[in-house]
């Protein structure tokens, strides 16, 4: 094991435990029919359990949402049981298999249709970013697409200096020349390629070499105990924010706005993620329509778009895991089964909700 994989883990581990800390103002979910609900940093794909709490689409629950900022620490508070759901990406299930946490990934939400990318500060070829430092959040979305483009290009982990940085934490650092490269998210590409005339994007999650893996997903994470004392409770979630999308669908423009109060984000810079036609944008999200997310799940008969396989959930976990395995972050592939519950999705197709959408 190198020095570098060892530091990493160390690190990781470091994070999980000083995270896992009691959150002010929340409660079991039982309490008063209050669902704990977390979202992993600000950003829009992770917002629509908000719409449904404006709008009112959570029947009886509660919604008590918090954003976290630290990635790590929402997967923490799950764990804990101190929040029931968590919107995130879905490269950390192999991290929940491994550790046995009580969490489990319950539904895909959305694909990253190229709003995720690698940017370099100046066009350069692999043997001069040897060496240099690049910038990407560990245990991340961002640190596998990392690694997938420096593996493209004929690096190995070990050929470059880390640096821990989210999207925006990485901007400057880019603009002053100390990160060679990082990875980066609307709207920090822009300002970056705004006010940089030698930065370039080197790689994005439209390529098919990202996009086919399946691994580039928002999804939605449950306490496992919440589900089993609350399943009825945790089904409504689901349908909660799919129903939530069908608003965001229909009103395309008062949901954007709605987001950019919530998040404090410009519209402009809203729509540079989701876009105005209530489905997709190039270089933004592809939103799932429920029945495509219960596709992906195997709970429903029919082809995922873009080339996902049905039922394909559990081969994009152990892909995610065969990368970590590759990255130094883990040690074995786990069996990415005991990592997903589709059987929530399965109740609301079972139950006769369906959901088709497509761009006005």
């Amino acid at each position: 094991m190198s020095m570098y994989s060892s530091k990493k883990k160390a690190t990781i581990a470091t994070l999980m435990c000083a995270s896992a800390m009691t959150l002010p103002g929340i409660s079991s979910a039982q309490d008063n029919e209050t669902i704990n609900i977390g979202l992993n940093v600000s950003w829009p794909g992770f917002s629509f359990l908000e719409v449904a709490r404006q709008k009112g689409l959570a029947g009886d629950h509660d919604l008590n949402l918090t954003i976290f900022e630290d990635p790590l620490g929402g997967h923490a508070a799950l764990a804990a049981g101190q929040i029931d759901v968590y919107l995130s990406t879905a490269e950390y299930t192999p991290f929940a298999i491994e550790r046995g946490t009580d969490t489990v990934l319950v539904s895909h939400l959305n694909i990253s249709y190229g709003v995720d990318k690698v940017l370099i500060a100046e066009d350069m070829n692999a043997q001069e970013l040897k060496g240099q430092k690049v910038g990407a959040p560990q245990a991340y979305i961002g640190e596998v697409l990392m690694g997938m483009w420096l593996d493209k290009e004929g690096l190995t982990p070990d050929d470059v200096e880390w640096v821990n940085l989210n999207a925006d934490e990485a901007v400057g650092p880019v603009m002053s020349g100390d990160l060679a490269a990082a990875y980066m998210y609307e709207p920090w590409v822009t300002r970056v390629l705004e006010n940089l005339d030698t930065a370039k994007i080197a790689a994005d999650t439209s390529e098919p070499y990202y996009l086919d893996t399946g691994i580039f997903m928002d999804a939605m994470y449950m306490n496992k105990k919440f589900i089993k004392e609350h399943r009825k409770a945790a089904v409504d979630m689901i349908r909660a924010r799919f129903d939530a999308l069908q608003y965001w669908h229909d009103n395309t423009e008062e949901v954007n706005q709605l987001f950019s109060d919530y998040l404090q984000w410009p519209v402009a810079d809203i729509e540079s993620v989701v876009g105005t036609n209530g489905k997709y944008l190039e270089d933004g999200l592809y939103m799932l329509d429920f029945d495509e997310t219960a596709r992906i799940c195997g709970a429903l008969d029919g082809e995922p778009p873009h080339g996902i396989e049905n039922g394909s959930i559990i081969q994009s976990v152990m892909r995610t895991n065969e990368w970590w395995v590759k990255l130094g972050l883990m040690d074995e592939v786990q069996d990415a089964e005991k990592g997903v519950d589709c059987s929530l999705i399965a109740d609301l197709v079972d139950s006769g909700y369906s959901q088709s959408m497509s761009a006005r």
